[in-house]
């Protein structure tokens, strides 16, 4: 398979590691299936996993030009486009399924997508990561150019934050996934601005970091449930201090970004930088 090997014909523990893992949910859908344990409506079923399995290895492609930077293994890059390709593939598989569900009538979903602003906001996240998914290539990258290529891509976070609302508003009610990953974006979307202007992030500018995050999250979650539910958005904000008998997304968040921070302290003195083979280019 040569899109699990480097550029020098190797295969890429990396590239092999973000494939298989990008499987896995799809197997385990499969069995599901085989076993007929996707509930009432398995089609339903099959529609919304898919579509979070997307948001997640989205995600997860995100996570990793900051992690090559935190870890000090310039290598990790290896990961992206997979997770990336992936991503817009389970993406589409959750589109179709949704066109199977509604009886192939392309009438009644281009209807749906129009009158419905969560499908709406979802199909242009589509439109977007089909764009994405189709220059993906190496060939398709040295025929746009790397300059152009990369300027396209940056709207992978343009494509994060529409399916995170997306997300949220077809969970409705049960927004605490959306609303962590909500909070986790904001963090990679901080980071990649204060990167880009300050170059190497300190201690302190990360500490800045997570405190920033979690209050973005606290901040999302209450305006959701005050604005959208009539739900009392002070009670919200009182419920994070249930902790620990309650862990509200914002506990979710300053819990992972902590873990990732001190963990990438630990990496950096077990890796110095100076053993980095690769040189690290700005955040992309």
């Amino acid at each position: 398979m040569p899109f699990l090997r480097e550029k020098n014909g190797k295969l890429s523990p990396h590239k092999l590691i973000a494939f298989a893992g990008s499987c896995l949910p799809a197997l385990y859908l499969l069995g599901r299936m085989i076993n007929q344990d996707l509930g009432a409506q398995p089609l339903v079923e099959l529609t919304h996993q898919t579509g979070e399995w997307s948001v997640r290895l989205l995600f997860l492609s995100l996570c990793i030009s900051p992690a090559r930077r935190l870890f000090n293994a310039p290598k990790l890059i290896n990961m992206r486009r997979t997770l990336g390709v992936a991503a817009f593939l389970y993406a589409l598989a959750h589109f179709l399924l949704y066109v199977i569900d509604q009886n192939f009538a392309l009438g009644t979903v281009a209807r749906e997508i129009v009158l419905r602003l969560y499908l709406t906001i979802g199909f242009v996240a589509l439109v977007m990561m089909t764009a994405l998914g189709l220059t993906s290539t190496d060939g398709m990258i040295a025929r746009v150019g790397s300059a152009r290529w990369n300027k396209l891509h940056a709207l992978t976070y343009s494509i994060a934050v529409l399916s995170v609302v997306h997300f949220a508003m077809q969970k409705k009610l049960n927004i605490y996934e959306p609303t962590w990953m909500a909070g986790l974006l904001a963090w990679l979307l901080i980071y990649r601005v204060a990167q880009r202007r300050l170059g190497e992030l300190k201690l302190l500018h990360l500490s800045l970091l997570i405190l920033a995050a979690t209050l973005f999250t606290i901040a999302a979650e209450a305006l959701w449930y005050g604005l959208l539910t009539g739900v009392n958005w002070q009670r919200v904000l009182l419920a994070n201090l249930a902790f620990p008998d309650a862990i509200r997304p914002a506990w979710v968040v300053l819990f992972t970004t902590s873990a990732l921070t001190l963990a990438s302290l630990a990496a950096q003195r077990i890796w110095p930088k100076q053993r980095a083979r690769e040189k690290l280019r700005p955040a992309e």
